[in-house]
């Protein structure tokens, strides 16, 4: 009996463990992006690198990073931190000039 009371109650506590307890460093797509701009795709200037580049984002309130630069060390030396906007995307393989489908995240 007391073996199933102290698993169950393992099992609560893993349960409501806090559920982003790795360290904010990456994102399930790679390094955090710190983009100078985000706005949705649809926005004129975003429009217009898409358009540049030949790429057609479905969801034009998806939201995109304009001029973007990996974070690879959160808080160590002078790469570890962003002063613009700080996001996950989807995709960044656009040579920085612009990541699609972004998510803010805090640093």
């Amino acid at each position: 009996m007391f073996s199933t009371l102290f698993t169950v109650a393992a099992l609560l506590a893993a349960a409501t463990a806090a559920p982003n307890s790795a360290p904010a460093s990456t994102c399930s797509t790679g390094p955090i992006q710190c983009c100078n701009t985000v706005e949705k795709a649809s926005d004129p200037a975003a429009a217009g690198i898409l358009a540049s580049i030949g790429v057609i984002v479905q969801d034009v309130d998806a939201l995109v990073g304009l001029t973007c630069s990996p974070i690879t060390v959160i808080g160590v030396g002078s790469g570890g931190s962003c002063d613009a906007s700080a996001v996950c995307c989807e995709d960044n393989s656009h040579g920085g000039l612009i990541s699609i489908g972004c998510v803010p995240v805090t640093l």
